[in-house]
């Protein structure tokens, strides 16, 4: 075979290959325009300040894309993955995001106000001043979240787990669980436990009571002591 002949093999070949590696590029860029459906791509995807509530994206991949403002209110969030995304004073009231991924979200001042999101993930999120009242949040893990000042009144924690997590300021009081809540190694500075029964919490040392602000009838673990300093203040 001639080298022109080989030459007029190589470069169709090249150009194909070319074509085949930036289809995939392509094809994520028009997913961000694609409707709010079950599974919708919207990878990285810019979702600011829009009106999508009661949308289904059960399911979805929503993977660092950017909801900032938007609002989100009853919509069907369920198995979604949000990993890494952006819901800076947006809302997710009353929506249902069991099993949802939340991990590493930057979520400040946003509602969550009557979420269902049970067994779902809220891992290394920052989450400061975040209302989750009146949320369903049994078997959540909001493990090394940043949760100063978030709000959980009338909150259901059953199982919920708060290992390593800041929760400085934050008001769990009128919450309802049953069974253990994990507040191993968690800060709580001048948290609100007022009335709270924190008799059968795990991983909850003496030291992070001390910091807390309770009353007369907050309920301790076995073997710890009311700190001298409560009640607190009003703040």
């Amino acid at each position: 075979m001639t080298l022109g002949a080989l030459k007029g093999l190589v470069v169709p070949a090249a150009a194909a290959c070319l074509v085949a590696l930036a289809a995939p590029s392509l094809a994520q860029a028009a997913n961000c325009k694609d409707s709010a459906s079950p599974g919708a791509d919207w990878t990285d995807c810019n979702k600011k300040a829009l009106m999508l509530g009661g949308s289904d994206l059960q399911g979805a991949n929503l993977v660092n894309t950017d909801f900032t403002l938007t609002d989100l209110r009853g919509a069907n969030l369920t198995g979604a993955n949000l990993e890494k995304a952006t819901l800076v004073r947006s809302s997710v009231a009353g929506a249902v995001a069991n099993g949802a991924n939340f991990a590493k979200i930057e979520a400040y001042r946003c509602n969550f106000a009557g979420i269902s999101a049970e067994k779902a993930s809220f891992i290394n999120s920052e989450l400061q001043r975040a209302n989750f009242s009146s949320a369903r949040l049994t078997g959540t893990s909001f493990e090394k979240a940043e949760l100063g000042r978030a709000n959980f009144d009338k909150a259901e924690l059953t199982g919920t787990r708060f290992s390593h997590a800041n929760l400085s300021r934050a008001d769990l009081t009128n919450t309802s669980f049953s069974g253990p809540i994990d507040f191993q190694g968690a800060f709580m500075f001048l948290t609100r436990v007022e009335g709270v029964d924190l008799s059968e919490a795990t991983g909850l040392e003496q030291e992070q009571v001390d910091m807390t602000c309770g009353d007369s009838s907050t309920k301790l673990p076995a073997g710890m002591s009311t700190p001298g300093t409560w009640p607190c203040a009003s703040d």
